[in-house]
């Protein structure tokens, strides 16, 4: 063991060892606090890690263990235990404050394999873009450089692929201090500014919100069918944004979506006050171009693939 080229056993261990570090920090330290990386704590983690993985793949010749991050015998045992840690998380409860497997999210082994699983993908997407065709031209048979457009054909589709996978993972995970989800209580002729986290913590609004009509339909045995509001919105670059709410149907404006998410249930259709669902997101859109690239990638799989076996025939 550990001799020379490194097997999955080795990658099984190192994954292993990545799971006792977790447990022990979450003995020593407890959960993952991502409070903690919020902006612009995580701007410069991610940048950091960017940072330790070219450093990583530039001394992959002198130090082994970073040469073997970028092999399939590293990546393949790091995916079983993040897809045996998954589906824990999908067969348990899951909550915000939860203990070890209830929280799975900032459970130290989940994370730290998932980190780990990071690394392995970027150093792979950096070998694989220095021995791009892009960056290098082979001898054709007439002599002259040209580029390998078979090799280019595979290795756009692998990039977009792997990089968009890097690209969904680290944002989602960094993004998550970022995220605020709050809720706003609205009666009608009463602008307010104020909403409120999980916690019960009053948080002052960047805009202001006043309802102006509470609107329900019903079946005929009564129960709700429908419930939105009708509101107006004063935000600071924005002024008497009138518009409507539904429940799935929310309004953004300034990076925040506005849902409608309850009302006065004694009063019914007849409801003074509204609760809406302020949600933002600051880094979703760096998670959704990461998954359009791995879109992007499969469309070019198929379409290269078809091309490649139409010219063989």
């Amino acid at each position: 063991m550990w001799n020379r080229p490194w097997s999955m056993k080795e990658g099984f261990l190192i994954g292993g060892g990545l799971l006792a570090a977790g447990l022990a920090l979450e003995l020593s330290v407890g959960q993952v606090k991502w409070d903690a990386f919020a902006w612009p704590v995580n701007g410069y983690v991610f940048g950091g890690f960017l940072a330790l993985i070219a450093i990583a793949f530039l001394l992959r010749k002198k130090v082994y263990a970073f040469q073997f991050i970028g092999t399939y015998q590293a990546a393949i045992p790091a995916m079983v235990y993040a897809v045996v840690l998954t589906i824990i998380m999908g067969l348990t409860r899951q909550k915000v404050g939860g203990s070890w497997l209830n929280d799975m999210l900032s459970f130290w082994p989940f994370v730290l394999i998932y980190v780990y699983i990071a690394v392995i993908l970027g150093v792979i997407i950096l070998r694989r873009t220095v021995n791009c065709p892009l960056g290098r031209r082979t001898l054709a048979t007439n002599g002259t450089q040209e580029l390998s457009t078979v090799n280019l054909k595979r290795d756009i589709p692998f990039l977009l692929n792997h990089l968009g996978l890097f690209l969904a993972l680290t944002t989602a995970t960094l993004g998550n201090a970022d995220m605020q989800r709050l809720k706003m209580i609205t009666a009608i002729g009463e602008p307010e500014w104020r909403a409120l986290d999980a916690n019960g913590a009053v948080k002052e609004m960047p805009l202001a919100i006043e309802l102006k009509k509470f609107i329900m339909e019903t079946y005929d045995d009564g129960s709700p069918k429908r419930f939105a509001s009708e509101i107006q919105i004063l935000t600071k670059t924005k002024k008497n944004i009138e518009t409507t709410v539904d429940v799935n149907k929310p309004y953004e404006v300034d990076g925040w979506k506005i849902y409608q998410y309850g009302y006065d249930t004694q009063m019914g259709a007849q409801s003074q006050i509204s609760i809406l669902e302020l949600v933002s997101d600051p880094w979703l859109p760096l998670v959704y171009t990461g998954i359009y690239m791995m879109l992007a990638g499969a469309m070019c799989m198929f379409i290269f693939g078809k091309g490649v076996k139409r010219k063989s025939e």
